[in-house]
């Protein structure tokens, strides 16, 4: 009996170890079909397979319009009580009255407000590599501000030109009135709704990885891929990257709001992980986009800003200048241009801004190609970006279909 016994369990153990075998297989041949399938993905670029890829970027429109046009269609009662409200402040915008002067003012501000959250959203939404629009657009319409203001002795521009143009105004100032606080006062709304912008690009990483959560679907994001597979080899990291990712993904897990609220404070490139953490843990919506919000629009932001500003004033920029000329041999020559575009700058600011000489600055021309050329690689990207969604579905309706099989 026993030796029958013993010889039940041997095939037993043998079947086991064989599953075991064939699991292990079959996950490493899943691993790398799915190696595979990215690297193709990855080389549908424009200068590499440009026919294809605007193929599938035009087609990954369609799908993407479709699919719109259906969950607004879901909530065809929010929209219609949207196109109402619409159209009552278009007739409230179109009728003549004393009303108009408010009108006009809040126009104003609601575009002003519109722009600088549209460029929030852009520098964190993640569409493509995401555009640089702290750099390129708010960064130096603070150090502007700063230089115009400390130049003034004021910072009560008139309005218009400002915000589109800076003026000195017909007054003056006092000298040496001008703060750091007055300075940051006068940029606070721009700076604010920046970071508000920032805060809402963050939320569909969250978004995405709950309802991939609550569904049990498998994932079509590839951050979020990866953010399961560092999971299942967390006790096995070794490289810095990893171990930074596991720590802004322990601490808010554990740490909560405070935890979500000291990631989004600081600079930080992993924060995409921090949307897909709270999403995957099933954070509550309010816990994760309010910290995201203080922490992005009134923390981060001042701290951005206040770098800025002190950056850009008058005496540090008056000591880099000269700093610049002390460099042996090309110091004057690189000195000069840029001593020529602050004067002219401070000309524009007390001549209403007149036109500029032809030959102003080639430091202007240069900032505007280095800006041109930034914007062209981010809509590439986007084009690139969602050839590769749409040839993400192809295989994936390749693997569903050979399945079936």
């Amino acid at each position: 009996m026993a030796a029958n016994g013993a010889s039940c369990e041997q095939p037993q153990k043998r079947a086991g170890a064989k599953d075991k075998q064939n699991g292990k297989s079959t996950d490493s041949s899943v691993r790398e079909r799915r190696q595979k399938d990215k690297e193709d993905r990855l080389s549908l670029v424009v200068w590499r397979r440009p026919v294809t890829t605007l193929h599938y970027f035009f087609l990954e429109t369609l799908v993407k319009l479709n699919e719109w046009t259906f969950r607004l269609w879901q909530r065809r009662g929010t929209v219609f009580l949207v196109l109402v409200l619409c159209s009552l402040l278009s007739i409230a915008y179109s009728t003549e009255g004393a009303h108009q002067q408010y009108v006009n003012y809040l126009e104003r501000r609601f575009l002003w407000c519109a722009y600088w959250v549209g460029l929030g959203i852009l520098s964190s939404v993640g569409l493509g590599t995401g555009l640089h629009t702290f750099l390129l657009y708010l960064g130096p319409h603070i150090a502007s501000v700063t230089l115009a203001a400390y130049e003034c002795s004021s910072t009560d521009f008139p309005e218009p030109p400002y915000p589109e143009q800076i003026v000195c105004p017909q007054s003056g100032g006092v000298e040496g009135s001008i703060s750091l606080f007055s300075i940051m006062s006068k940029v606070r709304l721009e700076a604010c709704m920046w970071g508000a912008g920032t805060a809402i690009g963050e939320l569909p990483p969250y978004f995405m990885a709950r309802a991939a959560r609550q569904s049990g679907a498998d994932p079509e994001d590839e951050d979020y891929e990866e953010f399961e597979e560092m999971l299942e080899q967390a006790e096995g990291a070794q490289d810095f990257v990893t171990r930074a990712k596991l720590g802004v993904q322990h601490m808010v897990q554990k740490v909560g709001f405070f935890g979500i609220l000291a990631c989004a404070s600081i600079p930080n490139p992993l924060f995409d992980l921090a949307g897909i953490t709270c999403g995957h843990f099933l954070v509550p919506f309010w816990t994760f986009f309010g910290a995201t919000l203080i922490g992005k629009a009134i923390i981060k932001m001042h701290i951005q800003k206040l770098f800025v500003i002190i950056t850009f004033s008058k005496h540090i920029v008056e000591q880099m200048v000269s700093l610049i000329g002390s460099v042996p041999k090309v110091g004057p020559s690189l000195q000069k241009p840029f001593s020529q575009y602050l004067e002219a700058q401070r000309s524009k600011l007390h001549h209403g801004g007149g036109s500029a000489p032809a030959d102003e600055n080639w430091l202007s021309w240069v900032f505007e190609k280095v800006v041109l050329v930034m914007v062209c690689y981010f809509v590439t990207s986007i084009v690139n970006s969602m050839a590769q969604s749409y040839a993400k579905r192809l295989q994936q309706q390749r693997h569903l279909e050979e399945k079936t099989k």
